[in-house]
């Protein structure tokens, strides 16, 4: 193989091991602090993106969430019910609506439908 062929077959296969290793889930943050000028809040909070795990993977995600898939949703909601504050992202919303509906009949309190995952800012 030419030089510039095995070059430019071992920029593909780095290009894919990088690809991979960015790609890999990354547990959510679960903590999270709002400072206030009179004092620090803490809570437990937890993103939920509730898209298919191909769009979640393929698609894009927030780093900072999770991935529970609505037609899974029911199977998550005592692990769910630990949370102080759960946040629910999909591709538009309309996923994510259902979900909160979902949760909030099974008690949930403090549930919030962002919308599409890209509202989603990973920063605190």
């Amino acid at each position: 193989m030419p030089k510039t062929g095995l070059n430019l077959a071992l920029f593909f296969v780095i290009m894919m091991m990088a690809w991979a290793w960015n790609s890999q889930p990354q547990p959510p943050s679960t903590n999270t602090t709002t400072q206030t000028t009179k004092e620090m809040k803490t809570s437990k909070e937890i993103i939920v993106d509730v898209r298919t795990p191909e769009e979640w993977q393929f698609d894009g995600h927030a780093e900072c969430s999770v991935n529970y898939p609505l037609d899974q949703l029911q199977d998550k909601i005592n692990e769910l019910k630990a949370y102080d504050h759960v946040v629910l992202v999909c591709r538009s919303g309309g996923r994510a609506g259902s979900a909160k509906r979902m949760l909030e009949a099974a008690g949930i309190k403090n549930v919030e439908n962002l919308g599409p995952w890209q509202n989603v800012s990973c920063t605190n």
